[in-house]
């Protein structure tokens, strides 16, 4: 009863910041779809609550981190959902209630964690996927920002060029003209596609290995059965076997008599 009481403010803080990301979404949404502005009218100061909420929740969990340098890698989709530039950024906050549902452990509780699960949780952790997942995102973002500002273009603009340009793409609809912006196009071709391959590398390591242990599972399936077979076909011929080793019967001397009267 003391737990349950000790950890109740724990939850009802969990509550409000699934609440808070859920709001946040949904002012994502009607900005994209009704092009309506978050920094005019009332939505600048809900969208600004809302916003310096998650900054100081962001900035409490780094601090009572233990290792910071943890804290950055596996909290960097937090992070960039504190961009306050574009409202697509919000989406990232469902790092933030993944992370709830994970600390509650509720896709098991509704029956939901299994297989595809640990398959996901093995892709996603195991392989460093998430971390370089993360990084990369990081690195297109900021170049984006950066590339933004100095060619005076739009955020949209400014991350299709980066997406592009990682990716090796390179339509040539959006070009660099001052020397900031070539400056930054070099460091992300550099960097950026450094981490594309890794990503795409990754991905088809996991998928090949897990080939593999198919394979190998399915080899070990069938050997397990020949085994199986064998063992019984051992055990069929050792009965056999005792049974002609069991010696007949020897005339006791009272027939042995009988035979010997006749």
């Amino acid at each position: 009863m003391k737990q349950a009481t000790k950890n109740m403010p724990i939850l009802l803080y969990n509550i409000l910041v699934v609440s808070l990301a859920l709001v946040s979404f949904v002012l994502a949404v009607l900005a994209l779809v009704t092009k309506i502005t978050l920094n005019e009218g009332p939505y600048r100061v809900i969208f600004g609550l809302i916003w310096l909420f998650f900054l100081i929740d962001y900035l409490i969990r780094f601090k009572r981190a233990k290792s910071k340098k943890d804290f950055l890698i596996s909290n960097l989709f937090d992070l960039i959902a504190l961009i306050p530039s574009h409202p697509i950024f919000i989406f990232f906050r469902i790092a933030r209630i993944y992370s709830i549902v994970r600390y509650y452990n509720l896709l098991w509780r509704f029956g939901l964690s299994g297989k595809l699960t640990n398959a996901l949780h093995k892709f996603l952790y195991d392989t460093g996927f998430i971390y370089l997942l993360s990084i990369s995102l990081v690195i297109l973002i900021f170049s984006s920002l950066i590339f933004a500002s100095f060619e005076h273009d739009s955020l949209q603009n400014s991350l299709w060029w980066a997406i592009s340009t990682a990716t090796t793409v390179g339509y040539g609809d959006i070009t660099p003209k001052t020397d900031g912006g070539k400056i930054i196009s070099a460091v992300l071709m550099l960097g950026g596609i450094g981490f594309i391959g890794l990503l795409t590398s990754t991905i088809t390591d996991f998928f090949t290995s897990q080939d593999k242990h198919n394979d190998e599972t399915d080899a070990l399936k069938d050997l397990t059965k020949q085994v199986t077979r064998l063992s019984r076909q051992v055990n069929q011929l050792q009965k056999e076997l005792k049974k002609e080793a069991v010696p007949k019967k020897l005339p006791t001397a009272k027939n042995h008599q009988k035979n010997r009267r006749s």
